[in-house]
């Protein structure tokens, strides 16, 4: 028998899900309540008389160990290793006029052991101190017998080695200041990327927004499989009705055997509420606090560019800095990233803008004024990952009702791979 799937949201899991379910021959709906798909990861338009740019809610990091993002983007079309909509360039880790850190194109673990001896910027007794540090978490397996912070994970590592290599990283992958970042949770990216082999570690930069890279065609390839994907149609209760389930808005949307909520977190309460099997899932979820991500965009003139497409700053707010001419092909855009808590919430727009100005110019000097800003506020932009968090699992009290999305429990953070990986195990929990 065909199995019929809703699916209630169409970030990067529901989508991801959709797409194995549609494959394996399952009747799926997946539902949006916005126009434009991607969930937390996802294009926005820029408009005002100056231009119409399209760019993303925030800057995602991929990297070569994102193995599930890379065979669904293949599945759907969209070209995953080969496709020009990401750039894959060696590791290459770059804090102007501090350190530069460039993996070669040799077999691992040989590509780190290089990157790490010949890092410009760094002495030899804290090139070495960093080479023993992963040594000690490959002879333990990137396992801790209780989990930690990051801060305390890596106290004992030179005081440059852990503000321009472990804490950027920490903070990229994790999106939660070090001190409170669960360090089993920074081992598991580590064991995935420097540690596996050498393509794990490489940057995949992206060319294009996130809702082309992965989402619109994951739509395009369950429409072409039987299914649907409908935009702005919010669902605001799911009901039991016999051995099937319902998805109601404005209109009950039919009969369903399966449902899996790929909603963010918050958004499950509301969902929910008339549940009591799920009232402990409500509980955990509404226990979660929440870190932010601030991108500001400035817009320059065409000939401002970075050294590289994306480099690390240490000069103010910002954390990372991306070249959108280098990326995408618009000229003068540099987008700055700021993650996690900090004294950046304290300015408005203006204001922040103008001080990741000065930033950016302490890098470039000669840096003209920007031409405009703007400033993408995701004030829930991820959990908190702190140590020993619990997070809830796909299956839940419900029959045949799951979870998906990047909070649900997995070895990874709030990242794409880990929303990626979240879907597929809800589908695959379907399929059997």
């Amino acid at each position: 028998m065909v199995q019929r799937v809703a699916v209630i949201g169409a970030g990067y899991a529901g989508l991801a899900a959709a797409v194995e379910l549609a494959a394996a021959g399952s009747k799926v709906d997946v539902f949006e309540a916005s126009r434009t798909l991607g969930g937390r990861a996802r294009a926005v338009e820029l408009k005002d008389e100056m231009s119409g740019l399209t760019v993303d809610n925030g800057a995602h990091i991929l990297v070569g160990a994102y193995r599930e993002t890379l065979r669904l983007m293949e599945k759907v079309g969209a070209g995953g290793t080969a496709s020009s909509k990401l750039k894959r360039e060696n590791l290459h880790l770059e804090f102007p006029g501090q350190v530069k850190i460039s993996a070669p194109r040799l077999p691992a673990p040989l590509h780190l052991a290089w990157a790490l001896l010949s890092a410009q910027g760094l002495s030899f007794s804290e090139k070495f101190a960093a080479i023993r540090f992963m040594r000690a978490l490959k002879k333990c397996r990137f396992h801790l017998p209780r989990d930690i912070s990051a801060k305390q994970l890596i106290a004992n590592q030179p005081r440059r080695v852990r503000r321009l290599l472990w804490e950027p990283l920490c903070l990229a992958a994790l999106n939660t200041p070090v001190a409170s970042a669960s360090a089993q949770v920074f081992l598991n990216v580590l064991r995935d990327s420097l540690a596996a082999e050498r393509a794990a570690s490489d940057l995949l930069l992206p060319a294009t927004d996130f809702s082309q890279l992965f989402p619109e065609p994951a739509a395009r390839y369950i429409a072409a499989h039987g299914g649907r994907v409908l935009r702005s149609t919010r669902i605001t209760a799911i009901e039991k009705d016999g051995d099937t389930w319902t998805a109601s808005g404005q209109e009950t949307h039919g009969l369903y055997d399966h449902l899996i909520l790929a909603v963010a977190p918050y958004h499950l309460p509301k969902l929910l509420a008339p549940h009591a099997r799920l009232a402990s899932l409500i509980e955990q979820v509404a226990s979660f606090t929440w870190q932010p991500i601030f991108t500001v965009y400035l817009a320059y003139p065409t000939t401002v560019r970075l050294p590289f497409a994306m480099v690390g700053s240490t000069a103010g707010h910002a954390q990372w800095l991306f070249d959108r001419g280098a990326l995408c092909g618009q000229h003068g855009l540099i987008a700055a990233v700021i993650s996690g808590d900090g004294p950046h919430q304290a300015l408005d727009h203006s204001a922040l803008a103008a001080a990741i100005h000065g930033e950016i110019a302490r890098l470039l000097p000669g840096l003209p004024a920007s031409q405009r800003s703007w400033v993408i506020e995701e004030k829930r932009a991820t959990f908190a990952c702190t140590p020993g968090m619990q997070r809830p699992p796909t299956v839940t009290a419900c029959a045949n009702v799951w979870l998906a999305g990047d909070y649900v429990a997995g070895d990874y953070p709030a990242t794409l791979e880990g929303a990626i990986r979240s879907g597929v195990a809800a589908a695959h929990a379907i399929i059997g």
